[in-house]
């Protein structure tokens, strides 16, 4: 894309009351924008109303800084930078198939997934769940996205602390491909929010993608989350909630992927743990229930991998006797695998403080038993 060409899609982001709808209008009516800024006002009267043509008929405030800024910022990394129009052939196919697919998208990723375009190559699936997940939680969505990276799916996610981080994290770690993970966010791709994904923003940079719909400098607004969430679903063969409150806005990106036509699956969790309503509740109306990635791969009709038939709780066994706590162990039947209390585990156990106290001590440095907030415990599987 050179410099006047910039312009005019800028222009056409930028320009007040114009949406990604009005703006695919304008396109298939009058062609590339330098072609529709060149209309009179009582031609695109006949596309738009009366108020949009007439801000298209003059530069929105801020164009000139916008495109000085954005193209400076394009040219600093030419070879992993972007901006993807509609008409691109880098441009996420499957985000054509959507209700409202974006006019531009900016993009920051290594440099060979252009040549194929950003989730072209291969099928993706959205991993999305809670920000503050249990540990376990955690645990599910960095093992999912891990086992369905090296199954050969790009697993899409929103950079959002908690499960989003987790999954981004176990897709890398596979290593599949070159596209190992791709990242929606909601702000300018100037910034990384959270400040404290800056370094997982650059290694997904660097084996992956990152994708926004918004322009350099957009801050994190909370109305920009819930409308980035549509990509995220639409990317998507289908979308794994992890974890989720009832309120959670991975619910949205379910809601939006079941819109889409695309499949929704949900983990269980416990029937005490408030992390686990959003996921019962989309069991309820439909989702499928899944243990292990083996199911998602199944439904989608994906090539399985190694060891099928292995769930997340036949994989318990695989750590029997590290550090001499096996599945016989009294203190992990004790816990079970909801949050318990160091009150109900001694109810439970007999144990005294001391004893109980160093056994937890001893599953926590081995990453069996995790301290949660509240003063409680809760078992964790591991991969």
């Amino acid at each position: 894309m050179d410099y006047e060409e910039l312009r005019y899609w800028l222009r056409l982001q930028l320009t007040e009351g114009v949406g990604n709808t009005t703006a695919r209008h304008l396109l298939t009516a009058f062609g590339l924008p330098q072609s529709l800024f060149s209309q009179t006002e009582s031609a695109l009267r006949e596309v738009v109303t009366e108020r949009q043509a007439k801000a298209l008929s003059h530069a929105p405030e801020g164009l000139a800084l916008a495109l000085e800024t954005t193209w400076e910022w394009l040219q600093a990394d030419l070879q992993r930078r972007r901006i993807l129009t509609l008409g691109d052939a880098a441009y996420p196919q499957a985000l054509l198939n959507i209700e409202d697919p974006p006019v531009l998208l900016y993009a920051i990723g290594a440099p060979g997934v252009w040549k194929s375009g950003v989730g072209n190559a291969a099928p993706c699936i959205a991993v999305v769940g809670s920000r503050n997940p249990t540990p376990q939680g955690a645990a599910n969505a960095n093992l999912f996205a891990k086992t369905l990276a090296q199954s050969g799916l790009t697993v899409v996610s929103g950079l959002a602390l908690g499960v989003d981080g987790a999954a981004h994290e176990g897709a890398l770690s596979a290593a599949s491909s070159e596209l190992a993970t791709i990242a929606v966010v909601g702000t300018g791709l100037d910034r990384v929010y959270p400040k404290a994904h800056l370094g997982l923003a650059r290694r997904i940079a660097e084996n992956g993608v990152i994708l926004s719909e918004y322009p350099l400098g957009t801050p994190p607004t909370a109305a920009n989350f819930p409308q980035r969430n549509r990509i995220i679903s639409g990317l998507s063969l289908g979308t794994l909630v992890v974890e989720a409150a009832l309120k959670s806005g991975s619910l949205i990106t379910a809601r939006l992927a079941l819109e889409q036509g695309k499949d929704v699956f949900a983990i269980p969790g416990s029937i005490h743990s408030t992390q686990s309503r959003g996921c019962h509740a989309l069991i309820k109306q439909g989702a499928k229930l899944v243990e292990c990635a083996q199911d998602i791969l199944e439904e989608l009709h994906m090539v399985t991998f190694s060891d099928p038939g292995e769930s997340a709780t036949e994989k318990t066994a695989e750590f029997g006797s590290e550090g001499g706590f096996d599945e016989a162990s009294e203190l992990l039947h004790a816990l079970g695998f909801d949050p318990s209390s160091l009150e109900d585990l001694q109810a439970r156990t007999g144990l005294d403080t001391a004893q109980l106290q160093a056994q937890l001590m001893a599953l926590e440095l081995q990453g069996r038993v995790a301290r949660m907030p509240g003063a409680l415990f809760q078992r964790v599987e591991r991969a």
